[in-house]
């Protein structure tokens, strides 16, 4: 009994603290859950009222109620989160890793820059997604690289460039989950799985690369646009 009092007064304080970092960004969570609420009910006592069964249909209408406020207060507050991590390193990383279903992600990068700038992947019924995050002019150089040393081993599979940010012919932050989500289907499951193993193979036939030892010749320069792993 002590457990279960534990739990919900710690699930209590998270949805506590939800609330009071959803409001500093979205100043009306409070009104429109309210009203979400009361119309909901009230709409299903109407209806009881209607058929001559207030009661049922209030008790229904309440649970009706509950439910449509909580996922109301789940979007906005998810919402608000992505607003405030908008322009930070990482903030796709923590798209994706929300991203309840239909896609294979992975929120460590396949490639960055020297400046936080990176380049994230995930593979789903769409086929691949390449996502951009950080300066758009040093990102676009390592979505190329990537889909270039991709394509010899995923064959026809679809890639999709996204870039994340609030410029011309980019993906808002809070807007990234559902442009994954509507991306039309264009893979099989049998071939998503057969894509996510040949590009972990890849990965790891990168990663065991051999790397020249000592100092770098006198005179050497970076590759432009080279990828920091």
């Amino acid at each position: 009994m002590a457990r279960e009092t534990s739990e919900s007064s710690g699930r209590l304080k998270q949805i506590r603290t939800a609330y009071t970092m959803t409001k500093k960004v979205d100043t009306k969570i409070g009104l429109i859950i309210a009203g979400v609420g009361l119309i909901t009910f009230g709409v299903f006592l109407a209806i009881g009222f209607a058929v001559d069964h207030p009661v049922y249909l209030g008790i229904l209408g309440f649970v009706v109620a509950v439910l449509a406020m909580a996922v109301v207060f789940g979007r906005r507050a998810e919402r608000a989160a992505f607003g405030q991590m908008e322009g930070q390193p990482g903030a796709v990383a923590a798209v994706l890793d929300n991203i309840r279903r239909g896609w294979s992600t992975n929120t460590t990068p396949v490639a960055v820059t020297r400046n936080q700038d990176a380049v994230y992947r995930a593979v789903g019924r769409p086929g691949i997604a390449l996502i951009g995050e950080g300066n758009p002019n040093r990102v676009r150089p390592l979505l190329a690289a990537e889909k270039k040393k991709m394509a010899r081993v995923v064959g026809d599979v679809p890639v999709h460039d996204i870039m994340v940010g609030n410029g011309e012919g980019e993906v808002p932050l809070k807007k990234l989950q559902v442009t994954l989500m509507r991306l039309p289907r264009s893979i099989t499951p049998a071939q998503v799985t057969q894509t996510n193993d040949r590009l972990r193979a890849l990965g790891d036939l990168l990663s065991r690369a051999p790397i020249p030892k000592g100092p770098m010749p006198k005179g050497a320069r970076m590759p432009k646009g080279g990828q920091v792993r």
